[in-house]
Parts: C-alpha cells; structure tokens; sequence
C-alpha cells in the first residue's frame, strides 16, 4: 500500500501529494520542573544560550544545539524496519536527524527511546562520527542509514545520527531527538537532510509549513509539500531570504506605536520553529522590554498579569509589512513564576522568530524560491 501511496505521488500532479505530520503540544521541561520546583537549580547548572544552535562553523562532523527548556511542540516519526517510533522536534534552525541509540547509556537516553539498529533489517552503519556541542555539554555519536517514515511516507535510505552519549540536560526534554529542517550546508558530515531526501525523491515538492497551536494541545502540524488555507487568514506575503543556511530575512525595524524600539536601521532574523522565544541583541532585548513595562528578575522579563489586557502591541516590520503580536501573544503565564514576556536576550546581533512570532503567523517555508510565507493564523 505505501509503495502504492509513494507511484501515485510519482505519477500525479505533485500538488495532489502532500504529508501532515500532527505535532503535540506538550508540557515543556522548564513546566516540568517549575511543578517539582528545579527549575532554579536546572537554570543555574544549564545557563540557556539560544545562539549557541547559529554557529557559523561548517566543520565537517559538528553541529550546535541549544538547551532550551520551553520546546513544547513535537511529532512522531519511526525508522528502520519494522519501525521504532521516536518523538521529534522539527527544528527549522538544524539540518540533521538525529535520536538517541541503545548504544548510550547516559541518563538522558535511559529516559528516551532509543534505536536499535541490530533490530532493523534495513540499517547501514556509516562509521562516521557525530558530534553535536551544546552550550552547556555535548551529544556524540556516529552516522548510519535506515528508512525514515514521516506522516506515513516512507524515505529510504536516509542517513541520520545514533547518541552514544547526552549532555545531562537532555534528560529534562521531552523529545527523543531532533528533525532539522533547515538547508543542507548547515548539516553536520554533509548529511543530507530528510527534506532534500524526499524531494529529491520525488515524494513531495518543495516547500513546507508550519502551523503551531496558541493553547490546544492537538492541531498543530508540519505539512511537506503543502500547506492548509484553513489555519490562516488573508494572503501569504512572501518574503525572500537573505542567506540560504538558515530561514533567514532581512527585517527592517520592531516598532510600539510607530516608535523604533529594535533593530533600528534594519537587522537580521531567523525563522526557527526550533527555539521558543523571539531573541534579539541584549539592547535591543531590554529596550523592547522597558517599553512594554516588563522589569528583569533572575533572566526573566517580568511582567503584572493583571496589566497584560492594557500593554502594547508591538510590531515586526519585515519587507514593508508589518506583523503584529498583540501583549495576548508575547507573553507566558506560569503557575509558579506568575508572567513574563517572549522577548529573550541572544548576545548576538542576529534575531530569532521563533515559536512566539510563529504561533501567530501560519509560516511556508519555500525552497523552490527561497523564501518565506507568513499569514495571520487562525
């Protein structure tokens, strides 16, 4: 049936062929711990740096990652056959697959699933090594190849990365691995990507979207080789990339009531399901803040939850468009630690668009012309 499935997409308008894959909106490691009250402890001992992923070194073998603990959307993917199913974050600011392997016994495996190639008949062991640093440890492995099933399409031969150990953190997480999604210059050992493995393949065209619920755990989704008319509303206003690396653009300014109060001048921005928050420039960072009235206590910008209806809106201004996320947006309500703003501090000057700005606006990821798609989502 599935290779029935796979002709069919071969055979007919590729329009037609498109995969959904549901994403889960699940608990985050930093509410999980807030509720056994680690959090504290956990910030201490694993200081979150979200442009540690954003490394600029190509080297072959390396990969950057970030430990950041309010992830909270994922999917289900398997490998091998018969398949071992894995729970993923699709990461559109890495280029690598990779889960933990039965070959790692550090604890952040014993607490994932984990695969095991001598039970799949259609694994291939590459002997090539795999190191993916963190900002605050590492995960090592090597490289093999198995089938990859992804919204109940299968993609042979696809080559992915097997943990052999895990930083400490990752114990926390709740994905197994990762799905990245990004281009393939960024993919550690030359690995090809799952998505260039399936257009090339011809199972799906190229591009895909993103939708991320704002409170319902179910009806988020990745559609490859499509998109859903119903999860937004108006037009897609196409945006060109500035670098094919990441999904990276040129944003022009971040305004509350026509005021400059970020990237004044232009700057650029990374669209990456892959990160929680929207990160810019320390500065720029605590100026966005001050404006909205948020006041730093222990690296959160904390705000009154009883003040969130009377805040600003604060406006993203990208290509001559303006997108705007009302205070309902950019903020988060914790049980233990009250609200505070999506608004994080990068160290760096690149932005990062992540889960904050995407909840809110419906994102096509365009490989045929490089660019981006954003609509209001609904």
């Amino acid at each position: 049936m599935m290779k029935l499935a796979v002709l069919l997409c071969a055979v007919l308008a590729l329009s037609e062929c498109n995969i959904r894959i549901p994403l889960i909106k699940g608990k985050s490691a930093r509410e999980a711990l807030e509720e056994k009250g680690l959090w504290e402890q956990y910030r201490n001992q694993y200081p979150y740096n979200p442009m540690a992923k954003f490394s600029q070194s190509f080297a072959v073998g390396y990969e950057s990652m970030t430990n950041d603990a309010d992830m909270s959307y994922y999917g289900v993917i398997s490998i091998g056959t018969p398949p071992q199913s894995f729970l993923v974050i699709f990461d559109t600011g890495s280029s690598n697959l990779w889960i933990p392997s039965v070959y790692c016994s550090s604890t952040a495996c014993n607490n994932h699933h984990r695969f095991n190639p001598s039970q799949s008949s259609t694994f291939q062991n590459t002997n090539q090594p795999l190191s993916i640093q963190y900002g605050t440890g590492s995960m090592t492995g090597f490289l093999g190849y198995d089938t990859v099933s992804v919204g109940g399409i299968q993609v042979p031969h696809q080559i992915f990365g097997l943990s052999q150990t895990e930083a400490p953190f990752m114990a926390h997480m709740k994905a197994d691995g990762i799905l990245g999604l990004a281009y393939p210059r960024l993919a550690a050992s030359n690995a090809q990507p799952v998505f260039d493995n399936m257009v090339q393949q011809g199972l799906v065209q190229d591009y895909f979207s993103v939708y991320l619920s704002s409170n319902s755990q179910t009806g988020s989704e990745v559609i490859f080789g499509g998109y859903n008319p119903n999860h937004y509303t108006g037009s897609l206003v196409w945006i060109p990339l500035s670098a094919e690396t990441y999904w990276q653009i040129t944003m022009d300014s971040v305004t509350i009531n026509g005021q400059v109060v970020a990237c004044n001048g232009g700057c650029q921005a990374i669209v990456d399901t892959g990160t929680s928050l929207i990160v810019g420039p320390n500065s720029d960072i605590a100026n966005l803040n001050s404006w909205v009235g948020a006041t730093t206590n222990n690296g959160d910008a904390v705000v009154n939850c009883n003040n969130i209806a009377s805040m600003p809106v604060v406006s993203f201004n990208i290509n001559g468009h303006s997108f705007t996320l009302p205070a309902s947006a950019y903020t988060i309500q914790s049980y233990y630690y009250g609200c505070r703003t999506g608004f994080g501090n990068g160290g760096s000057s690149l932005w990062i668009l992540g889960d904050v700005f995407i909840r809110q606006y419906y994102t096509v990821f365009n490989r045929a012309n490089n660019s981006v798609g954003l609509a209001k989502a609904v």
